[in-house]
């Protein structure tokens, strides 16, 4: 009639299968017998365990609201009583208000943090054990050391966590913001209707708390109201991907076209519109030694890679699904190629040898004209602008560039000649010729910003607009010493 408690089964998952078969073939005598089981998310733990288990989720709440809410449930009347000095209670709320913002901010992945921290209710703790400490020693007459409060906040207790330097840069820009003498001003707020409340109990907080909006706008937390977009977008996407996986993958006994039909007609129009393979014989002649030359040798080597095992993967998912080979479960990425394209998304071992893209058909268009760019350039001279993200290695083709200038002027070292650029205002359809040092590039987009063509500067991302590209880049090399 006991219970069994096992804590973080995701570091023994060998085990849990052995727990599996022992609950299901152990005769318990006692109805009032469990295991409970923790564990952290793991792409590897037993399915079935989990099917036959009661699951329970325990995450940080959503919003300023439910997170003040829960933070404020783990503090005691006595902790709020515990100075008298009219600094205190202020303080205390500021920090409750920080951990709930620097927890927020992760929902919005790399827009929030650079890295997603673990911070947890020990950060908060140690904040306020430190604030309680620091008020019992202070002079009143000076007041408050606040370059001691921001470091301790900003530097040590949850600055300890960050190991990003502008993750940091952010976390202190929060603690210079907020933690100074203007906090324990009447007008203070850290965003409108946000303000900081003058209480004397734990209820008059709670009642205070409760009044805060249910929903929050990205803005509380320092960050542009696209955010919330950019969370949502990928939120829903998370959401198909999950039901997209459970789908069941064999074929129904419907009318409708079979899964394999649908692959084999996708696997054949593609066939149809890949690139032939590249001719290395054309490169010889270009000049071998030139470092543009060399470059672009590089790229076509890794785009052949592409279209070989593009075409070979092709060909023999057409042959298994055709019954000429078998795709047993050795053939994994056949296997995993059918189900990949028949849900339009990138079989694996195309992904490995290439780039990221978000559905198959975009990543398909893109093999063809990064083929285009690289076929171009070989059959009909060097490009008077080029598709910089249609490259592999754009920072090797930008060292190219380098080398290029380096050997034009002899008095250059390639160690001290650094690489600039200018934005024009002009769009790729508008470049006639090419510059006369240096290469035209375009492709380039901002996130997070605005662009103002006319005069060339960086503004404030325009409503709803989540990107926008950047007119033609011209980057040219400059002697640094």
């Amino acid at each position: 009639g006991g219970w069994v408690l096992l804590q973080n089964c995701h570091l023994g998952l060998e085990f849990m299968d052995e727990l599996l078969e022992t609950l299901l073939t152990a005769e318990i005598q006692n109805d009032t017998f469990r295991v409970w089981i923790t564990t952290e998310q793991h792409l590897k733990f037993p399915i079935t365990l989990l099917q036959i288990a009661i699951k329970f989720t325990n995450e940080p709440p959503q919003g300023i609201r439910a997170g003040l809410k829960r933070t404020f449930s783990g503090i005691s009347q006595d902790l709020l009583n515990v100075s008298n000095l009219p600094m205190w209670k202020p303080l205390l709320y500021t920090v409750a208000f920080l951990h709930s913002t620097v927890q927020e901010r992760r929902k919005f992945g790399p827009l929030g943090w650079n890295i997603p921290y673990e911070f947890n209710s020990a950060d908060f703790t140690a904040s306020i054990q430190f604030i309680q400490n620091h008020l019992k020693k202070i002079d009143i007459k000076k007041g408050i050391s606040w370059n001691t409060v921001r470091y301790m906040i900003g530097e040590v207790q949850y600055g300890g966590r960050v190991t990003d330097d502008y993750d940091k840069r952010l976390l202190n820009c929060f603690a210079r913001v907020w933690f100074n003498e203007s906090m324990f001003d009447s007008a203070f707020c850290f965003y409108t209707g946000y303000k900081i409340p003058v209480c004397k109990t734990l209820e008059q907080y709670f009642e205070y708390i409760q009044l805060l909006p249910a929903m929050d706008t990205p803005e509380v937390f320092g960050l542009h109201p696209n955010a919330d977009i950019t969370y949502q977008r990928n939120t829903s996407a998370d959401v198909l991907d999950t039901i997209t996986n459970i789908q069941p993958k064999e074929s129904g006994g419907g009318s409708g076209e079979t899964r394999e039909s649908v692959v084999y007609r996708l696997a054949e129009d593609m066939l149809e519109k890949l690139p032939p393979d590249y001719v290395k014989a054309r490169l010889v002649k270009m000049g071998v030694l030139n470092s543009m030359n060399i470059f672009l040798r590089q790229e076509i080597d890794r785009m052949q890679r592409v279209i070989t095992v593009v075409r070979t993967s092709l060909n023999d998912l057409k042959l298994a699904i055709d019954g000429t080979i078998v795709m047993s479960e050795a053939s994994k990425n056949l296997r995993d190629a059918l189900d990949n394209m028949y849900d339009a998304r990138i079989p694996q071992v195309w992904r490995r040898v290439s780039w990221e893209s978000s559905t198959l058909g975009f990543w398909f268009t893109e093999l063809l004209e990064r083929n285009a760019q690289l076929s171009n350039w070989i059959f009909q001279g060097r490009p008077k602008v080029f598709w910089i993200t249609g490259f592999f290695n754009p920072q090797g083709f930008l060292t190219a560039m380098k080398q290029e200038a380096t050997r034009a002027h002899k008095d250059w070292a390639l160690d001290k000649v650094a690489v600039h650029n200018d934005v024009l205002k002009l769009t790729k359809e508008e470049i006639l010729s090419p510059p006369s040092e240096g290469v035209y590039i375009y492709g380039l987009y901002l996130e997070g910003a605005g662009w103002d063509k006319r005069r060339s500067i960086l503004v404030e991302s325009s409503p709803k607009i989540l990107f926008v590209q950047l007119p033609v880049l011209h980057m040219f090399a400059v002697d640094s010493t």
